[in-house]
C-alpha cells in the first residue's frame, strides 16, 4: 500500500494557502478565481444545445485521432481519478471529495494491490505473476456463430457476470473492457518474455518477476500517455514548453493531486470524441461486408458489458478488431476516427439509455452542473490568469449552441468545460485543444509523472522504450497491441469452427 502523505494547497503562482491536504483528495489550480454559478436552467438549455445534429456525417470526424484514443482516454481517467460523490446543485468543496485512485499514472486500476493483497486477480502459484484471463461465452454468438465459443478474450467474471478486475468501471462498455483486457495480456506477454529471455529486464539488478513486468508495463504505458495520446490531443508547442521549461500553474507543494479544473472540465474532452456507432469488427460495423450483422451502436457497447448490461461473458463475435481503432501501417484496414473536438456530443450521450451506468442522464447537462457545483471559474478568467487572450464573446456566440450561451450571457463568462470545447473548435481547428485546454492537460499529466518517484520521467528521464516498435526509441498504442498480438481474433482461422 502507498504511504500516506499530503500537500499544502497552493494557488496558480505556487503560493501556499496554509491548508494541509492528504493525498487522495482533489484540489484547485486557481483557488483565488471566483466560481461561475449560472442559473441551473441556463445550463440545462445550453446542455441540450450541445447535441450533435449530424452524428453520421464524416465531416464531423477528427482525421488526426483514431477512435481507439477516445477509450484510451477513459482508461487513463479511471487510472487517476475515482470520485463517487453525486452531482449536486449546491457548491461542493473539492477538498471534501475523496479520490479513490492514486493521483499517478501507476495502473492501480489494472494491478489493484498486487498478487499478495488481491490474489484473486492473478493465477495460482507458481504462475501468480500472471493475470487471470476470462473466456468468452460458451454459447455461439448471435451475429456470427462460426466463431468458436469459450475463447480467451474476455475479462474474468464472477457468478453475477461482473468483471473481477482492479477497477469495475472498466467493465461499463465493451471497448474500454477490451482495452483493459489488452493491458492484462500485455503484462502477461512481458512476464513470459522475461521468463524465456525475449524481453530485457528493466534493470541489471534483478527483482521479482511480477515487479519487473509491472515496471516495464507502467513505463511503456506512461510513455504512451505522454508521447502518443497527449501529443494527439494538445498543442504540441504547449506540451514541449511544459516539458522543457517546467510547469507554471500545477505546482503541488509535496504530493500530486487532481485539480477539479482538470477532472471536471479539461479532461472531459473525451465526451466530445465519442461516436454514435463504431466499425467494431467485421460482424458489428456500419461498413458493408459478407459478415456484417449490424452497427456497433453506443447502446450495444453498453449492453455487452457487466456493469452496464447483461450480455456477459461476451459472445466470441464481440471480440474487438484493434485494426479498426488504431493505425497499423500496411495492414490493409483503415482505422475508424473519433469525432471532432467541439461542443457537440453524440445524441445517445444526451439521453443515456436504460442499461447504462447513468440511465436517463443528459451528459452535457450533468457536466455543466458538475462544474457549477464544484465552483469552477469561467474559461475567460482561467485564460486571463494564464495571460492568454480569451475567446471573444463573438467567438463563444457562434453556432446554434453559442446562440443559447449568448441568450444567458454565458458568452461573456463561460462555463469552463464548454469554454474548452469551444476553444478547441475555434483555435484548435476541432482537431486538438486550444491554449487553455492544452496548458491544463499538459501541466497536470507532466506533473503527475514528475511527482511520482517511480515514473520514468522522475526516476530516469533519459529512458526510452525497450520493447519492439515501428520506430526505435518510441512506443505507441499500436506498438503495444502489435506486441501483444491477436489484433483481429475473429479473423484468425484457429478461432473459427471447422478448423
Amino acid at each position: 500500500m502507498p504511504a500516506i502523505h499530503g500537500f499544502l494547497l497552493r494557488n496558480g503562482e505556487g503560493t501556499p494557502l496554509g491548508q494541509y491536504v492528504p493525498t487522495g483528495k482533489f484540489g484547485r489550480l486557481f483557488p483565488s478565481l471566483q466560481p461561475l454559478t449560472p442559473p441551473p436552467e441556463a445550463l440545462e438549455e445550453l446542455g441540450r444545445a450541445m447535441k450533435d445534429a449530424t452524428p453520421a456525417d464524416p465531416k464531423g470526424d477528427n482525421e488526426d485521432v483514431p477512435a481507439g484514443y477516445t477509450y484510451l482516454g477513459q482508461f487513463i481517467d479511471h487510472d487517476i481519478t475515482f470520485d463517487t460523490t453525486p452531482i449536486q446543485e449546491v457548491l461542493v468543496d473539492p477538498l471534501a471529495l475523496h479520490n479513490f485512485r492514486t493521483p499517478a499514472l501507476d495502473l492501480d486500476s489494472l494491478y489493484g494491490r498486487g498478487p499478495a493483497d488481491q490474489p484473486f486477480l492473478y493465477q495460482l502459484p507458481p504462475n501468480d505473476a500472471l493475470f487471470v484471463i476470462g473466456k468468452t461465452s460458451p454459447n455461439p454468438g448471435g451475429g456470427d456463430a462460426t466463431i468458436k465459443p469459450s475463447l480467451d478474450f474476455d475479462l474474468p467474471r464472477g457468478p453475477q457476470g461482473l468483471a473481477v478486475i482492479g477497477d469495475p468501471r472498466n467493465d461499463e462498455n465493451i471497448i474500454v473492457a477490451q482495452l483493459h483486457l489488452a493491458f492484462m495480456r500485455f503484462h502477461n506477454k512481458i512476464v513470459e518474455g522475461l521468463k524465456d529471455g525475449t524481453v530485457k529486464p528493466p534493470s541489471p539488478v534483478r527483482r521479482g518477476l511480477f515487479e519487473e513486468a509491472r515496471q516495464l508495463v507502467i513505463w511503456h504505458y506512461q510513455w504512451i500517455v505522454l508521447h502518443d495520446f497527449l501529443k494527439r490531443l494538445v498543442d504540441k508547442d504547449v506540451l514541449e514548453e511544459v516539458l522543457e521549461k517546467g510547469r507554471a500553474f500545477y505546482r503541488p507543494h509535496r504530493d500530486a493531486f487532481i485539480p477539479v479544473e482538470f477532472a471536471a472540465a479539461a479532461y472531459r474532452l473525451g465526451h466530445s470524441m465519442v461516436r454514435e456507432g463504431y466499425d467494431y469488427n467485421e460482424v458489428f460495423t456500419f461498413k458493408p461486408g459478407p459478415r456484417r450483422r449490424t452497427t456497433a451502436t453506443l447502446g450495444l457497447l453498453f449492453r455487452f458489458s457487466g456493469r452496464s448490461g447483461t450480455n456477459v461473458p461476451i459472445p466470441s463475435d464481440w471480440i474487438i478488431d484493434w485494426r479498426r481503432f488504431f493505425q497499423f501501417a500496411g495492414d490493409g484496414v483503415t482505422a475508424g476516427l473519433s469525432r471532432k473536438l467541439d461542443p457537440f456530443l453524440a445524441p445517445t450521450l444526451s439521453e443515456i439509455p436504460d442499461g447504462g451506468v447513468l440511465p436517463g442522464v443528459n451528459l452535457p447537462i450533468a457536466n455543466l452542473r458538475r462544474g457549477r457545483s464544484l465552483g469552477l471559474p469561467s474559461g475567460q478568467n482561467v485564460a486571463r490568469r494564464m495571460r492568454l487572450k480569451p475567446l471573444s464573446p463573438e467567438d463563444i456566440a457562434k453556432g446554434p449552441d453559442g446562440q443559447v450561451a449568448a441568450k444567458h450571457n454565458l458568452h461573456i463568462e463561460t462555463p469552463l468545460w464548454y469554454y474548452i470545447l469551444k476553444e478547441a473548435e475555434q483555435r484548435g481547428d476541432s482537431k486538438r485543444l486550444g491554449p487553455v485546454g492544452s496548458r491544463i492537460l499538459s501541466e497536470v499529466f507532466v506533473g503527475l509523472l514528475e511527482y511520482d518517484a517511480g515514473s520514468f520521467l522522475a526516476s530516469n528521464p533519459q529512458w526510452k522504450p525497450t520493447l519492439p516498435s515501428t520506430k526505435p526509441g518510441h512506443f505507441t498504442m499500436a506498438d503495444m497491441l502489435r506486441f501483444v498480438g491477436d489484433l483481429s481474433p475473429i479473423n484468425d482461422p484457429k478461432n473459427l469452427t471447422g478448423t
